[in-house]
């Protein structure tokens, strides 16, 4: 297997990691310094490491999006490698949540993952569109506390 082979395959069990929610093995294949970076203006936005929240939420990716993915189908990113090289794969992807109200959201996302020594050291995704994110995640939040409250009403 090549360089690029190598590469891709890295990032595409990356992929498989967070799809099952199996953080050991995200971590296994991730350099220990390894940086994530979504757009600022999303929840968990902003540029950390594994495992670190976002400083003024506390707030994860998994921690946001766990809720509205309930199920293998919502979790599904599709990923589809569209470029790599030596050192970087770009991989468009979707992301898919089903809010307490059966709200669906299914976006297109770009990631850039850079690959150094055989782990995954950089990821940055760009959302097509992160205000529809936003909507969606404030939205889903709404439906998760109406239904609380409902049901601690019953």
């Amino acid at each position: 297997m090549n360089t690029v082979e190598a590469n891709v395959r890295v990032v595409l069990d990356a992929f498989g990691a967070v799809e099952r929610r199996d953080g050991a093995a995200l971590l296994a294949l991730c350099q220990p310094d390894a940086r994530f970076h979504w757009p600022p203006s999303l929840v968990y936005g902003g540029s950390r490491g594994l495992g670190e929240s976002n400083a003024s939420q506390g707030r994860t990716f998994e921690a946001v999006w766990d809720p509205v993915q309930p199920t293998q189908a919502e979790r599904s990113m599709d990923p589809r490698v569209v470029a790599a090289s030596d050192r970087e794969v770009v991989v468009l992807w979707r992301q898919r949540g089903l809010a307490a109200d059966g709200e669906r959201f299914n976006s297109p996302v770009l990631g850039l993952y850079e690959v150094r020594e055989g782990r995954l050291a950089r990821a940055q995704m760009f959302y097509f569109d992160p205000g529809a994110v936003s909507a969606f995640l404030n939205r889903a939040a709404r439906a998760a506390r109406l239904a609380d409250a409902q049901g601690s009403t019953a």
